[in-house]
């Protein structure tokens, strides 16, 4: 496989992993973060990164916005929940081996 065509797929499954997780507003980014260790936001930094390294810079807000569809502010207002204890346990337990 040539690096063009690489590329495209790599680009087509990003695009598509992210409106699968726009779709999924069920989905919280705690319980991503405690079972596969990234989340919405996660994905938001590194489009960031990823832009910066071409030498163009995007603000935190608009790569979230990106990657939500829409402002983050208000994805939060419309689809997240306060984190539950357990979930925060959880959190707690599974980053502990990462600080």
């Amino acid at each position: 496989m040539d690096l063009q065509t690489q590329t495209e797929i790599e680009a087509a499954a990003f695009r598509r992993l992210r409106d699968h997780l726009r779709n999924r507003t069920d989905v919280q980014n705690i319980d991503m973060m405690n079972l596969a260790g990234f989340c919405r936001n996660c994905l938001s930094r590194w489009y960031q990164e990823a832009a910066a390294d071409k030498g163009i810079q995007l603000d935190k807000a608009t790569s979230r916005e990106i990657v939500y569809g829409l402002p983050f502010d208000e994805w939060k207002r419309k689809y997240q929940l306060d984190a539950t204890s357990e979930q925060l346990s959880d959190f707690e337990h599974s980053h502990k081996s990462t600080k």
